[in-house]
């Protein structure tokens, strides 16, 4: 180590040395009158008007107005075929239900304890069924029709076996 290398500093004895160099230097002369100035001389952006804005937006508005009135009227015309399509679909459902089942029943007759839980799960889908005439829109009827005609098959198929 020579006489001119540097002598290490510890970390806050360097930190007061950075310290001791921020100076503040106010400016020379008062800035905000030139930018003011520059500002005054700028030609500023018109903004639109809240009129000018409606006058713009107004046909759109108008436009989806429209369809929403044209797809309400297509969806409401559609809707009775749909109707139809679920009921459709769950006497097709019913059909096939009876169909396996007397075919399970020809095979064997079922043990006499599983008759409570056989007659819950007709009287489920004849429920299911009168609800599906009552509101032919919903959908997930049909799907817990399909649920409980697949218990009572699995139910039957195990009260056979037994």
């Amino acid at each position: 180590m020579t006489p001119h290398d540097p002598v290490p500093l510890s970390d806050d004895a360097l930190r007061w040395q950075l310290r001791a160099l921020r100076q503040d230097v106010p400016p020379a002369r008062n800035l905000w009158p030139d930018i003011a100035a520059r500002l005054a001389t700028t030609p500023q952006q018109v903004t639109a008007t809240p009129a000018r804005r409606r006058q713009r937006v107004a046909p759109f508005a108008l436009a989806a107005s429209v369809l929403l009135a044209v797809t309400m009227t297509w969806q409401l015309q559609r809707a009775p075929q749909g109707d139809a399509v679920i009921q459709r679909e769950a006497a097709a459902m019913t059909r096939d239900y009876t169909g396996a089942l007397a075919q399970m029943d020809t095979q064997a007759k079922a043990s006499p304890e599983y008759a409570p839980a056989l007659h819950a799960l007709d009287q489920s889908a004849a429920e299911i069924r009168h609800a599906i005439a009552t509101d032919p829109q919903a959908r997930f009827l049909l799907e817990q029709l399909r649920r409980t005609y697949a218990r009572r098959l699995a139910l039957t198929q195990r009260a056979v076996m037994t």
